[in-house]
């Protein structure tokens, strides 16, 4: 009798301890309210070195009295990839109180990336693609400059990793979609010109999305704000902190996330 109640207890603790990390397991994928911010080409140099100093330094200092998880820049970084221009562009950097993540852009890696480039932003800035997840969400940050132009190695490599955490991924959460190009500018089908990806590449990609319960694509790239809706997808591309072509104020993207809906709305800089 007295093995009996042993196993039972044994069996009962297993049973315990069982419920308890599928607790654990269910609390880590529960989908909570949180909010992000989104920069675009932050791009020092491009609309005067001086000028983009100061813009980038008010974003940190807004974005960080609000209440966000964290801050992802879609590419661009500098105008110009050099030890001090990426030196400052860190620095700045380095103010955020939240995480920041960010990606390469064609002026960090260029329009054609090679070994070079690849190996300089990845050693003085870092990864150029990756994943990470908060509160019940996945995001996928990219080098879209790998779909944009066919790299010999890198660009296989890169989609091979892609389409897998991509499915990895959307298994578990919702996604988001980082990168530096926007996938298009007015029409899904519209031909592959400087600011979107090449056509084959984007259809490929529209669907993958479709497929992965992807709910936004960011982007940086056109200076311009392109706000569209590809069958309930956001695809947003946002305000610099350096230029804006069509004469908007500088500033950034602030994202609202909760279980029924994905918002974002404009926020200026402050003078």
């Amino acid at each position: 009798m007295r093995k009996i109640k042993n196993v039972i207890f044994e069996f009962n603790k297993y049973i315990v301890f069982a419920l308890l990390l599928f607790t654990i397991s269910c609390s880590k994928n529960e989908k909570q309210p949180f909010s992000f911010v989104q920069i675009c080409d932050t791009q020092l140099g491009m609309g005067g070195y001086a000028h983009d100093i100061e813009t980038f330094k008010k974003a940190v200092e807004q974005i960080n009295k609000l209440d966000a998880d964290f801050v992802v820049i879609c590419g661009d970084l500098v105008n110009h990839a050099s030890d001090s221009s990426y030196s400052d562009f860190l620095k700045i950097r380095e103010q955020f109180k939240i995480p920041c993540y960010t990606l390469p852009g064609n002026h960090d890696v260029g329009k054609i990336p090679n070994d070079t480039t690849l190996a300089y932003y990845r050693k003085t800035v870092g990864k150029d693609y990756y994943d990470f997840q908060n509160k019940g969400y996945s995001f996928i940050v990219t080098n879209s400059q790998l779909w944009k132009a066919n790299v010999e190695d890198e660009s296989e490599k890169h989609d091979k990793w892609f389409k897998k955490t991509l499915k990895n991924q959307s298994s578990r959460n919702p996604v988001f979609v980082i990168g530096h190009y926007p996938l298009y500018i007015k029409t899904h089908d519209e031909e592959e010109n400087y600011f979107n990806i090449p056509f084959t590449k984007r259809q490929e990609l529209l669907n993958l999305f479709l497929q992965n319960n992807v709910k936004a694509y960011l982007s940086g790239h056109k200076h311009e704000i392109v706000i569209n809706n590809y069958k309930n997808i956001q695809l947003v591309t946002g305000e610099t902190t350096s230029k804006n072509f069509d004469k908007r104020p500088m500033g950034f993207r602030h994202w609202k996330v909760s279980a029924d809906t994905v918002k974002h709305h404009f926020v200026a800089l402050q003078n």
